[in-house]
């Protein structure tokens, strides 16, 4: 994981309320007025008016090249934030910094510029075009910015092969797969080479066979770009694989915004912690979160089988076991029927948890 504390911050969200009812804004700057500022109380006063502050004073960072996933519930508001940091929601409220520009007061005609050229999006629906080709549907972009025929043509071959669908430039969206189609959806958000990507439950839709195979695909993407992410997700298995930090939402509230690891560890709350209670613990939690330091360290210490710091405590331990000969395995009477070796059986444990 990257140390996102050190890096600029690719969008710098201070505030963003979105509020849906009658007059919105203006309810909302009273409420806040008659609470003294304090989001709850502003979101009581707005609940109690008919209105619904389906995102309450979300703030956060994203950093550069940061894979950044909102999770939540179903009518949690994570959604509604990712619409409302990439405008296709007005908010109610707040400030959205790219590159240090409020996007809320842009114009349309500088987010239709910011849509073409910086901003990518993929969304749960493909939303393909039936009588383009894989090639012509990654190149509309492209043709919006007014790029020739070939020039698109290019780019489009490119970011076909980045996506693993090579060979398939000229098929149609209807000689598809679900998830060939989303790749394509991918591929057409990569065209622009955009420097932040908005997703918003991209693998949702698909089977849980595509859908690891996609995350896959997607980490070796983001590995080679690096881009700046804000990934929506229900799924925390999902949101554990992909994000460099988690940002839990409730209500309209981000009650909890940590690493992988911090999110399973050290939940703020019951309802934090309902989400990671399956989830094995020694898969997100790293070795320098357990050690001993200082005067605990022993001074002598015969094996070592390469520990790092930041190497999660399943990794940890099937290093261990491999510093071991094989053990008698014995049956019910107590007469040795064959032999184990302790690293065989931490592979054995690994491989079936990731069933």
């Amino acid at each position: 994981m990257k140390d996102s504390s050190a890096a600029p911050a690719a969008i710098s969200c201070r505030g963003v309320w979105q509020v849906f009812g009658e007059n919105a804004e203006q309810q909302l700057a009273k409420a806040l007025e008659h609470s003294g500022g304090a989001p709850d109380g502003a979101a009581k006063t707005l609940r109690d008016n008919g209105l619904i502050p389906a995102v309450q004073a979300a703030t956060f960072d994203v950093a550069e090249g940061e894979l950044f996933v909102i999770m939540g519930l179903s009518g949690s508001g994570k959604s509604t934030l990712v619409r409302c940091i990439s405008r296709l929601l007005e908010g109610s409220a707040g400030e959205v910094l790219i590159a240090g520009e409020n996007i809320l007061n842009a114009s349309k005609k500088r987010m239709i510029e910011l849509r073409r050229r910086k901003l990518g999006m993929v969304f749960q629906h493909f939303g393909l075009f039936p009588h383009m080709t894989v090639a012509e549907n990654i190149g509309f972009p492209l043709k919006m910015q007014g790029q020739g025929r070939a020039e698109r043509r290019g780019r489009a071959l490119e970011v076909i092969e980045l996506v693993g669908l090579s060979g398939r430039e000229d098929a149609y969206p209807r000689e598809l797969s679900g998830g060939q189609r989303q790749r394509v959806g991918i591929a057409r958000s990569l065209a622009v080479n955009p420097d932040i990507w908005f997703l918003d439950e991209p693998f949702s839709a698909l089977d849980p066979l595509i859908r690891r195979q996609l995350q896959d695909e997607f980490l070796k993407i983001q590995a080679t770009l690096r881009k700046s992410i804000v990934f929506i997700t229900h799924d925390i298995t999902e949101a554990l694989k992909l994000a460099d930090r988690i940002a839990i939402m409730k209500d309209g509230v981000i009650v909890q915004i940590g690493t992988p690891a911090e999110i399973v560890l050290n939940p703020v709350n019951d309802y934090v912690a309902e989400f990671s209670k399956d989830v094995a613990t020694g898969r997100h939690a790293k070795v320098g979160s357990v050690m001993k330091t200082g005067a605990e360290v022993p001074g002598d210490m015969a094996d070592d089988p390469g520990l790092r710091t930041d190497m999660t405590l399943e990794e940890a331990l099937a290093s261990c076991m491999s510093l071991y000969e094989a053990v008698p395995v014995r049956d019910p009477g107590g007469a040795v029927v064959g032999a184990v070796y302790p690293s065989d059986l931490a592979k054995a444990s690994l491989q079936v948890d990731a069933e």
